[in-house]
């Protein structure tokens, strides 16, 4: 009698702790942003003063080794962004200065902020205002890139733009 209880109570439990194989999701396919021309960050569906004109996707500036001066190349990307943010007036944008590995956690601090005013004031020349525009430095704390190369150093060495709602 104490076997046929047992073996019941074995059963029940294993019928209890049977469960139905669950599918794995299926991932969706979405395209990734250009590490080089975009921001990291995907524009949330509410509260975002992001703008959606293709012209103003690209929302990093790239710096030399040890440097926080603004190549040419780049001045046309800040001055359509400086232009979005003057006739936007209500729009507020957040600038991040990055930096690769290289250098102390002090001095990559330093020069993220650097980088970030700079690109701040690009934009306060190209109609924005300062109120508009907050700068600030992660120094090496946001790498887009993990390797030990000048390939790699050179993406992280950065100021990002990123509209309110991608902060």
């Amino acid at each position: 009698m104490k076997k046929a209880l047992l073996s019941a109570l074995v059963l029940a439990l294993l019928y209890g702790c049977a469960s139905q194989p669950v599918e794995p999701e299926k991932p969706s396919v979405a395209p990734a942003p250009s590490p080089v021309t975009t921001s990291p960050i995907q524009t949330p569906a509410l509260q975002a003063d992001s703008p959606k004109d293709p012209a103003l996707s690209k929302r990093s500036v790239f710096y030399d080794y040890d440097r926080s001066d603004i190549k040419d190349e780049y001045r046309p990307i800040l001055q359509a962004h400086g232009k979005y943010l003057a006739e936007h007036r209500g729009t507020k944008m957040l600038v991040q200065g990055n930096c690769d590995e290289r250098g102390s956690r002090e001095y990559n601090i330093a020069l993220g902020q650097r980088r970030a005013e700079g690109v701040k004031r690009m934009l306060m020349l190209m109609g924005a205002t300062e109120a508009q525009i907050e700068a600030v430095s992660l120094g090496e704390e946001k790498p887009r890139c993990a390797d030990h190369s000048e390939g790699c150093w050179s993406q992280n060495r950065r100021g990002d733009m990123l509209y309110r709602g991608e902060y």
